[in-house]
C-alpha cells in the first residue's frame, strides 16, 4: 500500500507504527455554518482511505475534530471568532450554533455512506489538555506574551515551514499569516488569545495566562496526542490547511514533545466552482441540502468524486453532475440484472485489480474502472460479478447495497415503515438526536435508511 506523503513530497510504502493498527486524525470542521459540497469532498477521501485500510486488514482508530471555539475569521489570529460572529449575526448563542451544525455535518456524512470515527472530539470538551500543552510548549521557551495573547516564537524551531516549504526570509504578513505589529516573525501564532477587556465572550476560560480561549491550531495537536498519542501514523484534511495548520500543528508539538506529530500527511485538494476554490467566505458555495433540493442523491455526488484523484483538483457543474448520475443509475440497472446466489463469490482477479488500484494512494478512477470492467466481464458467471460488485461497493461506496434484483420485491415490514415515518418527523422538526436513535432501531431490525431528494427509503440489509 502506497501513499503521497505532503511531508517528503514523495509517495512511499505506508508502514504503520504498530503491524496491524492504524492511527488516524482528520482535521473536521468549524461549525459557524453548514459544510459545503467541496468541503464533504475532503470527507470522502478520508473515508475511502479509512475503508481500504479496513480492507487491507488494518484496525483504524480514527478520529475527527469539531472546531466549536478558536478559529478566527483569518486561518491565522486576526479578526473575530467565527462562531461568536456567526451567533451574534443569527441571534443565536455559540454553543447552541455549534451543535445544530454538528448535528447538520453528522446528517450529511451520513447522506454521503461516511462512516463515523471511534472519536470525536470537540474542541471546548478539551481545554485543560490545550492548557497543559501550551505550558510545555512554555516551559521549552517558545513562547513570548503581547497584547491580545501568548504567541508561538517560530524563529526558534530550525525546521519550522517544511511541510509547506515556506520561504520565511521573503514571506510578508498578509492575508494568509494577518498582520499584527506585535509580534515578533509574520509567521509566528496564537496559543491563547486574551478576552477583550471591554467584551465578555461566549466561550472563554480562565488560564495561567489570563482569562481568554484557545488558539485554533493548538486544539488538533492537543486533542490528537490524547487520542493517538505522538507521533501517530496519519493526519490528513485539505490542502488549504498546509501552509498555516498542519504547519503551527506540526511545530508545536515538535517544540513540546521533540517528536514530529504524525509521521505521514495526506491532503485533498479543492473542489472548483466556476473555475475557483468553493469557499464560504466568498458566498455562493453549494451545500448538499441543495443538490437535495434539486432533486440530486446525495450518492450520485459521490460517484462523481470517483471521477479525480483526492489529490487533483475536481470542477463542479451541472455537466459532470447529469454525466455521474446517469453513470450511477446505469451501474444499479446493470447490478440489478445480476441473478442473486447467495453461495457466489468475488472473483478475485477482478478483486485484485481493484484493490491494486486503491492501494495505490487511493487511485478511485482507476478503480471506479475496474468495476465497469466487472460489469462487462463475461469471464464471470453473472451471480459471481454480482457478488465481486458488492464486495468492490464495501471499499467504494456506490449505493449497490440497496439495488435488489430485478423483479425481487422490496417490503419491509409495517413496523419498520412506522419507525421511518417518526424518523421523518423529527428530521422536520431538526431533532437529529432522536433522528439518530430510531435510525438504530431500524439499523437493529435488519433494514438500512437510504435518503435522497425525493425522500427516504429503508432497504433490507
Amino acid at each position: 500500500m502506497r501513499f503521497f506523503n505532503t511531508l517528503t513530497r514523495e509517495k512511499a510504502e505506508f508502514e504503520p507504527i504498530t503491524p496491524g493498527q492504524v492511527s488516524l486524525y482528520s482535521c473536521g470542521p468549524t461549525v459557524y455554518d453548514y459544510q459545503h459540497i467541496g468541503n464533504l469532498r475532503t470527507y470522502l477521501f478520508v473515508d475511502l482511505l479509512r475503508r481500504v485500510l479496513r480492507d487491507a486488514g488494518y484496525n483504524v482508530n480514527s478520529v475527527i475534530n469539531i472546531t466549536d471555539v478558536g478559529h478566527l475569521t483569518t486561518d491565522a489570529d486576526d479578526g473575530l471568532d467565527k462562531m461568536e460572529e456567526s451567533a451574534r449575526r443569527l441571534g443565536k448563542s455559540a454553543w447552541e450554533l455549534a451543535e445544530y451544525y454538528t448535528e447538520v455535518f453528522k446528517d450529511d456524512l451520513h447522506r454521503l455512506q461516511i462512516a463515523e470515527p471511534e472519536v470525536w472530539a470537540k474542541a471546548t470538551d478539551h481545554i485543560p489538555e490545550m492548557i497543559e500543552l501550551i505550558a510545555h510548549i512554555e516551559e521549552e521557551k517558545f513562547t513570548y506574551r503581547i497584547g491580545d495573547g501568548i504567541y508561538f516564537d517560530t524563529s526558534k524551531l530550525p525546521d519550522y515551514g517544511k511541510l509547506a516549504r515556506l520561504d520565511l526570509g521573503g514571506q510578508e504578513a498578509g492575508t494568509r499569516i494577518g498582520v499584527n505589529e506585535e509580534k515578533r516573525n509574520p509567521q509566528d501564532f496564537a496559543l491563547w488569545k486574551f478576552s477583550p477587556a471591554d467584551e465578555q465572550r461566549q466561550m472563554e476560560w480562565d488560564s495561567p495566562w489570563g482569562r481568554g480561549f484557545p488558539g485554533w491550531h493548538i486544539e488538533c495537536s492537543a486533542m490528537a496526542a490524547k487520542y493517538l498519542g505522538v507521533p501517530f501514523d496519519l493526519h490528513t484534511g485539505g490542502v488549504d490547511h498546509i501552509p498555516v495548520h498542519h504547519t503551527n500543528e506540526i511545530a508545536q508539538t515538535r517544540a513540546a514533545t521533540g517528536k514530529l506529530l504524525a509521521n505521514w500527511w495526506l491532503h485533498g485538494e479543492f473542489l472548483d466552482l466556476r473555475g475557483e476554490k468553493m469557499s464560504k467566505s466568498k458566498g455562493g458555495f453549494i451545500k448538499l441540502r441543495d443538490l437535495i433540493d434539486q432533486g440530486i442523491e446525495p450518492m450520485a455526488y459521490r460517484f462523481m468524486t470517483y471521477q479525480a484523484h483526492y489529490g487533483k483538483k475536481l470542477n463542479f457543474d451541472n455537466r459532470g453532475l447529469t454525466a455521474a448520475r446517469n453513470g450511477l443509475k446505469r451501474l444499479h440497472e446493470t447490478f440489478a440484472a445480476l441473478p442473486q446466489d447467495h453461495d457466489a463469490t468475488p472473483d478475485d482477479t477482478a478483486m485484485a485489480r481493484f484493490r491494486a488500484a486503491l492501494r495505490d494512494d487511493l487511485n478511485a478512477p482507476q478503480a471506479l474502472a475496474a468495476v465497469w470492467d466487472t460489469t462487462r466481464d463475461e469471464c464471470i458467471s453473472p451471480a459471481s460479478r454480482r457478488a465481486t460488485l458488492l464486495a468492490m461497493n464495501h471499499v467504494l461506496p456506490m449505493g449497490l447495497e440497496s439495488v435488489a434484483p430485478a423483479g425481487e420485491p422490496e417490503g419491509p415490514p409495517d413496523d419498520v415503515l412506522a419507525l421511518l415515518d417518526q424518523r421523518n418527523a423529527t428530521r422536520k422538526a431538526r431533532d437529529f438526536a432522536a433522528a439518530d436513535q430510531l435510525r438504530d432501531q431500524i439499523t437493529s431490525l435488519g433494514y438500512e435508511i437510504r435518503d435522497s431528494g425525493q425522500g427516504s427509503t429503508v432497504v433490507k440489509k
